[in-house]
């Protein structure tokens, strides 16, 4: 994921920062407890395309 591209996406959601999950290619919202997906190297950042995180992974971040 490019430092800068990252730098730049937000949550669709909360507007908040997002974490890269480089294991599992997600980018996180804490804030909104969804991971978004990155497909062949693209951000999926729709909301109905995220997962909910549940309460330990958001505890883990």
């Amino acid at each position: 994921m490019d430092k800068k591209l990252l730098e730049i996406l937000v949550c669709p959601v909360t507007k908040g920062p997002l974490i890269y999950d480089k294991e599992h290619q997600e980018l996180i919202s804490k804030a909104a407890r969804l991971a978004y997906p990155i497909r062949d190297g693209i951000p999926v950042m729709l909301e109905e395309e995220a997962r909910q995180l549940t309460q330990e992974e958001v505890e883990r971040l």
